[in-house]
């Protein structure tokens, strides 16, 4: 397989990635639309969602990416194993999430590992913010879940802060601030890449409260 080099980070708010894509025909992209469907923002080269549509034939998966040639290997990748459960999609997720699906038509969503965006003046550029979850909250199904995780502890508590905020999120042990453990059956390579060096990764699985 070729090596697909690709920029490290694109800035969301630059004039190019304000336009909201079109909504694909979903009847076309999968076989079965009446599946549960997890939403993964920021897949990336989609590694994590090719596994678990492997993991989980009775879901559908979908994968959004803000860069392009990533996603286009994506579903090269998809398309060799012939899945018919997974799709991925290029665009800026703050932009088009709101008309790209209709309410409560997720059942799970992941957020893994978004960049950090270290500089201050750079932080807003960061994924989860609260329109974003709000957008979430009404997509969601009720009891559905919100899986977030990051290596850097500052966007951890951000994500953290930004989706408890939200009267329509319940973390799902506030008992502790991190979960020990990855709750799903698939690791991410940047997660198995932190563990292996033995360094935290701080995780928080929230639900869409029934009400």
């Amino acid at each position: 397989m070729s090596v697909l080099r690709v920029r490290q980070h694109v800035n969301p708010l630059s004039h190019k990635y304000q336009a909201p894509i079109a909504v694909p025909d979903w009847t076309s992209i999968y076989k079965d639309c009446d599946r549960p469907l997890h939403l993964d923002i920021g897949c990336a080269r989609g590694l994590f969602l090719l596994e678990m549509a492997q993991a989980k034939p009775e879901w559908n998966f979908l994968g959004v990416e803000i860069r392009e040639p990533l996603v286009a290997r994506a579903n090269e990748d998809r398309d060799t194993l012939g899945l018919d459960n997974l799709h991925y999609l290029f665009c800026n997720i703050n932009v088009s999430l709101g008309q790209l699906l209709g309410p409560e038509t997720l059942q799970g969503v992941t957020i893994q590992f978004p960049d950090p965006w270290f500089k201050k003046r750079h932080q807003k550029r960061r994924v989860v913010e609260p329109q974003l979850v709000d957008v979430l909250a009404r997509q969601l199904v009720p009891n559905g879940f919100l899986f977030i995780q990051s290596d850097v502890l500052e966007v951890a508590q951000q994500m953290r802060s930004v989706i408890s905020a939200h009267p329509a999120f319940q973390l799902s042990d506030d008992s502790t601030p991190w979960l020990p453990h990855n709750p799903l059956p698939v690791s991410t390579e940047r997660e198995r890449f932190t563990l292996a060096q033995d360094k935290p990764v701080y995780r928080c699985w929230f639900a869409r409260r029934a009400t």
